[in-house]
């Protein structure tokens, strides 16, 4: 047994060092041009935060070596190597074709490789029209020498064959150690145990993308986009491609930097951004919900600016926290946020901030690799990361998501008090007490769910009232925005599933006063940066509300393969599955129905389309 142990584990260490090994030559190759002055330690970091990436892939490589290790206990194996010779053949070529493609391509693209590649191959001559043949010949050859090595590598560890165990005895010893092997290896895969599996967001640790680019696995990154990729543009061409452009161009002007309203007094305040986990409308009194769950925030509507007609663009959180965040569109069917190649693309509230001398962070109490939120966040302009790890083992095991919004406020306001008064700074933080199971340390409403949203506002509404005491809060601005809607009696394609409420609090409001205006969760990004006097002409899907060009109030909201669009006409909703509106109230309107379609289409033209 020992021998095949140390078997599985040589082959592991050949394929960890080859990738630790193509991360330092992809590193040094490309430091000077990304205008990063790369150190021993940044080489460090780049192999240990991408080493759970390495180990992923490494597990599903070793997985047929391992099955047949695992059959030869009970049958002896005589020609294992020259038997496993084909398949290292294979997966050292692959493998070190994708590191030199990679390597290649990182020059022109500054993406990872990734299943973007797939698009070329039926087009080889005008992919390779950009390089000399010296150039291609240079990388063959380099392809070449790392697959000779690796399979070099892999072939003379394994053993010439593996004989049948005979010991009866200690046979069910042996079986458990093999098959723990095994759950190693599963975990290896998975990334652990956490809810989230592993995904190309636990890679990213730095504010420089080179860096975190260098510490992604090519081959994994490859795979994972492969899975994740659809024929994005080919979906939904329910509009002519002028007819279409024409009504993008109504739905979203392009220049919304104009304020005819100003709601600040302070066009540089401390920024802090509070997004409650599901808050929908059936939670909020101030919007005709159950007022016994929302005592606090109905009572803080009427100290700020309270918008009562927003509503959430999906109904998931990833996609959620990317309309909040980046002012963008919600996908049916796709979540953003899961494609490190698109998202990185996007813009970011933060990001605008960060170039106006605000430093920025984000906090959430649970798994901040869930759904690649660490790669989202690293890449929209938030420089320092708070989630799970940061709070003690008591605090983030208090429930199945993580650290309970108790521990969170409190954390956070430990951070606001942390804060200079002279220095412009935003803070976000995602709550996760209000979603399933609704088990929470608080107990004042008999129903479960209603109890859990209760204990959010609870937290709220005290986290609220310390800030009042602080100097800070002279000059704070205080967002609270659900990431989507939640509710017992409806499902998603109710469109009032989406109505949630947004509020601004804080000593840099002018006056309280209650906004009517139709909008989308998306539209906080340009209504916002345009109150801050800030360019927000790249947030092309969001709108500044305020804006004279504001002429046509709506929202679009998504579910699954569907889309809900609700203008002064009234609410259509569409099942794209069905192909017709399911919903129309009061009545079915071409226009209103056409306005989503032209929506679906673009957002979908627009993720289906290279470098967008």
């Amino acid at each position: 047994m020992r021998t095949r142990l140390l078997y599985l584990l040589k082959l592991s260490g050949i394929l960890v060092f080859f990738f630790a090994l193509q991360k330092i030559i992809f590193a040094i190759a490309y430091a000077s041009s990304a205008q990063s002055a790369l150190t021993v330690g940044d080489c460090f970091r780049i192999w240990w935060n991408g080493l759970g990436l390495d180990l992923s892939t490494t597990g599903y490589l070793i997985t047929i070596p391992f099955l047949l290790t695992w059959a030869s206990t009970w049958f002896s194996i005589k020609h294992l190597r020259r038997l496993l010779a084909p398949y290292f053949a294979i997966i050292g070529l692959t493998v070190a074709v994708i590191s030199v493609a990679d390597l290649s391509l990182y020059e022109f693209w500054k993406f990872k490789i990734d299943a973007t590649i797939f698009n070329y191959i039926d087009a080889p001559k005008q992919a390779l029209a950009s390089v000399s043949p010296a150039y291609v010949i240079g990388h063959v050859l380099l392809a070449i020498v790392f697959a000779a090595l690796l399979v070099y590598g892999l072939i003379r560890v394994t053993p010439k064959q593996l004989v049948r165990l005979d010991y009866k005895r200690i046979m069910f010893l042996h079986q458990t150690v093999i098959i723990l092997t095994g759950g190693i290896i599963f975990l290896m895969i998975r990334g652990g145990i956490g809810r989230s599996t592993m995904n190309i967001g636990s890679a990213y640790f730095s504010e420089d993308p080179f860096l975190n680019h260098a510490a992604v696995n090519p081959s994994f990154n490859l795979l994972y986009s492969w899975l994740k990729t659809e024929d994005f543009g080919s979906k939904y061409n329910y509009l002519e491609e002028t007819e279409l452009a024409q009504r993008m161009e109504h739905l979203y002007p392009a220049d919304t930097n104009d304020c005819t309203l100003s709601l600040l007094n302070n066009r540089r305040p401390q920024i802090l951004f509070i997004i409650l986990e599901g808050f929908g409308r059936d939670y909020v009194g101030m919007l005709g919900g159950n007022a016994d769950v929302s005592p606090n925030m109905d009572r803080l509507a009427k100290e700020g600016v309270f918008f009562d007609q927003v509503y959430a663009n999906s109904f998931r959180t990833d996609r959620g926290l990317v309309s909040a965040l980046s002012g963008h569109i919600s996908y049916p069917t796709t979540s953003i946020m899961k494609i490190p190649a698109k998202s990185q693309l996007l813009p970011g509230i933060a990001a605008s901030l960060k170039k106006e001398g605000y430093e920025t962070t984000f906090m959430y109490g649970g798994d901040i690799n869930f759904t690649n939120m660490r790669s989202y966040f690293t890449s929209t302009g938030y420089q320092h990361i708070i989630s799970d790890t940061d709070f003690s083992l008591q605090e983030r095991t208090s429930s199945s998501w993580g650290a309970h919004d108790e521990y969170a406020f409190e954390k956070l306001y430990e951070m606001v008090v942390e804060q200079p008064l002279d220095k412009p700074w935003h803070i976000g933080l995602l709550t996760l007490s209000s979603h399933e199971p609704f088990i929470v340390p608080y107990k004042r409403l008999d129903d479960i769910r209603q109890n859990a949203f209760a204990y959010t506002d609870h937290c709220l509404g005290n986290f609220i009232d310390r800030l009042k005491e602080l100097p800070v809060w002279d000059n704070l601005l205080i967002v609270c925005l659900p990431d989507h809607g939640s509710s017992s009696s409806l499902n998603v394609t109710s469109p009032d599933f989406y109505h949630i409420p947004m509020l601004w609090l804080g000593g840099a409001i002018k006056a309280p006063q209650r906004i009517h205006t139709l909008m989308n969760q998306s539209d906080l990004a340009a209504t916002l940066l345009g109150q801050l006097n800030i360019d927000h002409t790249d947030f092309t899907y969001s709108r500044n509300i305020f804006s004279e060009n504001y002429t046509y109030p709506f929202a679009y909201s998504t579910f699954s393969d569907g889309f809900a669009m609700r203008d002064s006409t009234g609410v259509t909703v569409f099942d794209n599955v069905a192909a017709k509106a399911v919903v129309n109230i009061p009545s079915s309107n071409a226009e209103r129905e056409r306005n989503g379609k032209a929506i679906l289409q673009h957002s979908y033209d627009e993720l289906g389309s290279p470098g967008n």
